[in-house]
């Protein structure tokens, strides 16, 4: 329930949500058709998604969220369509739930994740709808959609490299902080649990500079070679001057030019990169099979939360089966915190809807009007925690029921308490139910790649004369083995009846890992040192 720092960039998916929203809200309030807005909102709400992404993959990622979103929406309005038994819709919604859920994962499309895609769907089901009035709700959907891509792509015309200068801008503050612990307490800050953090922000940062379609350009190379540098303090933070980070970082958040470090020369290939870019990439489906049982809690989860709801006599099951899929996070540990925070977070927004509510009666306007406020609030405020957003996200989600006519008030709010508690005690059961046998397997698999790949890197060491790209592909191989082996075992840690995991292994396997390319940096010859006046500069050893 603790609150952490806000998003760098939380203002971005808000007012993004808010200029995709509210055209098509307030034209169709002109038109006096509010009650198609919930098709309208299926297409604005993609607006949230792929913020974290360069410009060229961000437009791929968002026309698929448009489909993904149009597609499910589609499969909801049939069924709806041809069917009068709320059992089958239920079911169909726990089966959506579960495909976008796995989908989201697999791809990683990042936040706000399947949530916003399973509640549209699942909402969808339950709309009278007849087959011929399904083709014109896709369409305004499709329309809506449209325009939220281009309200995602716009940003890029006054800064195109923006999301990868934020990247770089976040590896190298947490590289920075994580040097300063050090420095302080070099024993406890060798943990390696207090690498992860800064770890997977340098990690984050090659994804996005390294992204499909990314520009190869000055500005890349700039950035690029920033990264190198949080990536050497990393492995040897005692020979890393943290101030000259901070002022890099600094630099980024500007539209000024990328700070160049001195000792790498304009025509200094960034060593690894190229290989990496043409290297093949691994599909997204091979992490298919190892949802399998985070789509069966799903599935299994947001179908009973839905049948239990049906069963109380509440009139929108949905709402349970959305509470239901919203709680399934990477392991057992996370889904019982997400669990907490849900309830919490509903709970308190119900009174919100109940204070909201008079003032949205008091005209249309003012009910759209609320919601373009609800929608920035939830987005504003749920990077510091989910439960939080939710407090926005409930009567959002309340309101937007009376786009088509008004509803009883005192009904909506205990149906959504019902629907709250119902579904994240289903659900969490469900969790418990469908164990993830497959977590260990996972981390032991990790444990023999980051073993494999600081063997590697410790036969080059031994070498007189190591390949300059040989040695640097191998540094890099084996900061991403070992971030992806913090990854793991954090996840496996959090799951419940399994085999004991090798923990001590992990912990000697990721010391001998950061030891080793300790000794690769300084080898390669690239450290920050202070220099005599206690600032920092650069010096190649």
């Amino acid at each position: 329930m603790r609150l952490g720092r806000p998003s760098p960039i939380w203002f971005k998916p808000a007012l993004s949500v808010v200029v995709a929203v509210a055209p098509p809200n307030l034209t169709l309030l002109a038109l006096g058709r509010l009650d198609l807005a919930m098709y309208t909102m299926a297409g604005s709400l993609c607006a949230l998604y792929a913020h974290n992404r360069p410009y060229a993959a961000r437009a791929r990622a968002l026309v698929w969220v448009v489909l993904g979103m149009v597609a499910g929406l589609a499969v909801s309005l049939v069924t709806a369509s041809l069917t009068a038994n709320a059992v089958l819709p239920v079911t169909v919604g726990a089966l959506l739930a579960a495909a976008q859920k796995t989908l989201c994962d697999a791809t990683r499309v990042g936040p706000p994740g399947n949530v916003v895609l399973t509640f549209i769907s699942s909402a969808a089901l339950f709309v009278p709808q007849t087959l011929g009035q399904v083709p014109g709700h896709l369409g305004l959907a499709l329309a809506a959609g449209a325009w939220a891509w281009l309200v995602g792509m716009a940003p890029g015309l006054l800064r195109p490299h923006g999301p990868e200068r934020r990247a770089v801008d976040q590896a190298l503050a947490a590289t920075a902080g994580y040097v300063e612990r050090y420095r302080e307490a070099p024993d406890g800050a060798d943990d390696p649990r207090l690498r992860a953090a800064p770890a997977a922000a340098v990690q984050a940062a090659w994804q996005t500079l390294l992204a499909p379609g990314a520009r190869t350009d000055a500005t890349r190379r700039a950035l690029e070679r920033l990264v190198v540098r949080a990536e050497v303090a990393l492995a040897a933070p005692a020979d890393t001057a943290p101030e000259r980070l901070r002022a890099w970082a600094r630099d980024l958040r500007g539209t000024a030019a990328v700070p160049h470090p001195n000792d790498l020369a304009d025509d200094d290939e960034i060593l690894g990169v190229e290989a990496e870019l043409a290297a093949e990439r691994h599909p997204w489906t091979g992490r298919l099979r190892h949802l399998a049982p985070l789509a069966a809690r799903t599935a299994l989860g947001c179908a009973l939360a839905g049948y239990a709801s049906l069963a109380l006599g509440v009139g929108r099951p949905y709402w349970a089966l959305v509470t239901a899929a919203s709680l399934y996070q990477a392991n057992l540990a996370l889904t019982w915190s997400r669990a907490v925070q849900r309830v919490v977070g509903n709970l308190v927004g119900v009174l919100a809807f109940a204070a909201l509510v008079p003032l949205a009666h008091l005209h249309q306007a003012a009910l759209v009007l609320c919601c373009l406020a609800l929608n920035f609030g939830a987005e504003a405020l749920i990077s510091r925690n989910y439960w939080l957003g939710s407090v926005c996200v409930t009567p959002m989600a309340l309101l937007i029921t009376e786009f088509a006519r008004r509803q009883d008030s005192g009904e909506l709010i205990t149906e959504r308490i019902v629907d709250t508690v119902v579904g994240a005690l289903v659900g969490f059961v469900a969790a418990l139910v469908v164990t993830d046998r497959s977590a260990g397997d996972r981390l032991t698999q990790a444990l023999s790649t980051a073993e494999r790949a600081r063997e590697r890197t410790a036969r080059l060491l031994a070498e007189p004369g190591p390949a300059p790209a040989a040695l640097e592909a191998a540094r890099r191989s084996l900061t991403a083995a070992l971030a992806d082996l913090r990854t793991t075992a954090d996840a496996a840690s959090g799951e419940w009846w399994q085999r004991a995991l090798p923990q001590e292994r992990v912990v000697a396997a990721e010391r001998s890992g950061h030891r080793t390319l300790a000794a690769t940096v300084r080898r390669q010859g690239l450290l920050l040192a202070r220099d005599t006046d206690g600032g920092a500069e650069d010096v190649r050893r």
